[in-house]
């Protein structure tokens, strides 16, 4: 199968043929999704490197981490706050949790880069707000 191959279709009204292909597609496609807003996520372990990443799901974890996190050490380890984190989650934004790790993950190092979050220095790790 080409990649790039279109399907011409009749076109009655016309009475002939049109392009029934990619361009039809990528206009339906455009006109039923809206535009993403992205927003830099940092790396504490990558100092100076951006990543723009969805802004609604990045909100959503910053906003479901920090209610889970303590305030104060001793904090909560790495599966602890998993656990606490997935039922705080939008189901239409993480159905099923799907993708929550990673998105978990990006969000502590982003607000450990921005010294909102710190990691106790303990095994397992424990993360807690400062």
């Amino acid at each position: 199968m080409q990649p790039h191959s279109r399907t011409l279709l009749l076109d009655p009204a016309a009475d002939g043929f049109r392009n029934g292909g990619i361009e039809d597609q990528l206009r339906d496609q455009a006109a039923m999704t809206k535009p993403v807003e992205r927003i830099a996520m940092l790396n504490i372990n990558s100092p100076g490197r951006e990543t723009r990443v969805d802004g609604a799901k990045y909100a959503a974890m910053k906003q479901a981490m920090l209610t889970a996190l303590p305030a104060s050490q001793p904090g909560l380890t790495w599966a602890d706050l998993k656990l606490r984190v997935l039922p705080l989650l939008p189901d239409a934004l993480f159905p099923g949790g799907a993708t929550a790790g990673w998105w978990l993950k990006g969000v502590q190092l982003d607000l450990e880069a921005r010294g909102v979050v710190a990691r106790e220095a303990s095994k397992p790790l424990r993360f807690f707000r400062l």
